[in-house]
Formats: structure tokens, C-alpha cells, sequence
């Protein structure tokens, strides 16, 4: 199945969850906010939020600093 992430094109398996792609992506364990076609995916939701073929995948994480 193909999806867009951050703008570019990625493969991932069916049935592939927001929590598969953050581990898969590198991101598990960050501050992250993630939106799927235009609306965001509350982290609540990201265990059972199954990507579609064809979603546009944005994946933002916080930075701190002073």
C-alpha cells in the first residue's frame, strides 16, 4: 500500500496503523502531532487508526528550546 509521508511516497503494509508508522518512521516515544488528510489524528486514536492506500500523512514533533 502506498501513502504520502511528510510529502514524499512510502510503502507500508496493509492494515498498517499511526503507531506502526511512527515506529517504522522513527518517531515512537517523541512529541508528535499527526494528520491524515487534512485532519488530525488525536493520539488516543493512533493504536486502532488504520492507514488508507492513498492517504497524504503529515507527521510533526515538537522541538524545545529557550
Amino acid at each position: 500500500m502506498q501513502i504520502t509521508l511528510n510529502g514524499q511516497p512510502r510503502d507500508c503494509g496493509h492494515g498498517a496503523t499511526v503507531t506502526q508508522l511512527l515506529l517504522d518512521s522513527g518517531y515512537a516515544g517523541r512529541r508528535v502531532a499527526v494528520e491524515i488528510n487534512h485532519e488530525i489524528v488525536p493520539r488516543s486514536r493512533h493504536d486502532d487508526h488504520q492507514l488508507r492506500d492513498g492517504d497524504r500523512v503529515e507527521i510533526v514533533h515538537a522541538i524545545g528550546g529557550g
